[in-house]
This record gives structure tokens, sequence and C-alpha cells, in this order.
């Protein structure tokens, strides 16, 4: 079972090294839901404060992008809005797009955070040095997880992300969501 993390931790450190976070979109940025629209493409909710919380992590210097399966317009139009550096849709093989990220940007993996939900982000996952589930993520890849978040994804999981990444940044660490 994973433990409430503290400050101080070992993860505190983890996340104070992150200098890019990339997220998988379908689950985590929105809770995975689609609605089919009679007249046209599926609809897609994000939540506000999820958007907020990625304009915050580029006000504090950053680097943010969205790594997705699928491509959406809706999907693109929100990235856009949101300023994020890394637009990557209609991608099924997201461990390579992550190593090609991090070569083209000059980190290490220790400096970059994914955060996703589901087995498609298994590899991704494993090309950082910190990943993340959000709280109602598949049991692998909460396994897979160095924290899972307390809120489910399309429900404030990525500003609770962001709002650790942060804190880390200020050494005031987290008590929010669980360390594997």
């Amino acid at each position: 079972m994973a433990r409430p993390n503290g400050t101080g931790t070992a993860l505190d450190a983890r996340f104070s090294r992150v200098r890019l976070l990339l997220l998988d979109v379908d689950g985590v940025l929105t809770d995975g839901g689609l609605w089919y629209l009679a007249d046209g493409p599926a609809a897609v909710r994000f939540h506000v404060r999820d958007g907020y919380g990625l304009v915050l992590a580029r006000r504090a210097g950053l680097l943010v992008g969205i790594v997705s399966g699928r491509d959406l317009p809706q999907v693109r139009r929100r990235a856009e809005e949101l300023g994020l550096d890394e637009i990557h849709l209609g991608i099924r093989e997201k461990g390579p797009v992550v190593e090609e990220i991090l070569a083209r940007r000059g980190l290490a993996p220790e400096e970059a955070c994914f955060v996703g939900d589901d087995l498609l982000d298994l590899p991704a996952l494993a090309r950082v040095g910190l990943p993340v589930a959000v709280a109602d993520a598949a049991p692998e890849v909460r396994e897979a997880a160095a924290w899972v978040t307390s809120l489910p994804g399309g429900h404030g999981a990525v500003r609770e992300v962001v709002d650790r990444l942060l804190a880390s940044r200020n050494g005031t660490g987290s008590q929010e969501g669980s360390q594997r």
C-alpha cells in the first residue's frame, strides 16, 4: 500500500529536479469519457484548474507538453490555448517520443515527469525520473508510478501534480497523493 508523502523525502528531491512535465490526455487531462455527438466528432471536457495549473507551471519555468494516443482538434486547440511547449497527438508508441523530446531539449530522464493512466503510458513512465499515475489509473500504471495523485484524471489531478512540483521548488513539499 502506498503511504502518504511527507516533506523532505527522497520523493521531494525527485519532484524538485523536474524541468519537463509531460501528460497523457485521455484519462489524465480529461476524465476519459467521450461524448459522441450526432453531427460531429467527440466532445472533450477539460478541468479549468488543471489548465490553470499548466499556466502556473509554465510561468514557473517548467516545460509542459502532451503525448496522446488520440488526435482530436479539440485537444490541439486546448493545448495551443495553454501555450504548451510540446504537442504530440496520435502517438501509439509513447516511449520513443519521450526519449526524442528529452534528447532534443537536452534533458536527462531525471528532469522529466510523465503523468499517465493506462497501459499505453507504461513505456513513457519507464523513461522518466518521476513517473506519476492519476488516482483512477489502471493498477499496472499505479504500480509503475513513483507517486499517485489523490484526485482522478480530469478532476484536478494535473493541478495536484503541478502544485506538488511547484511546492518542491519552494521546499514546502506536499501531503497530497501517495508514494510508492
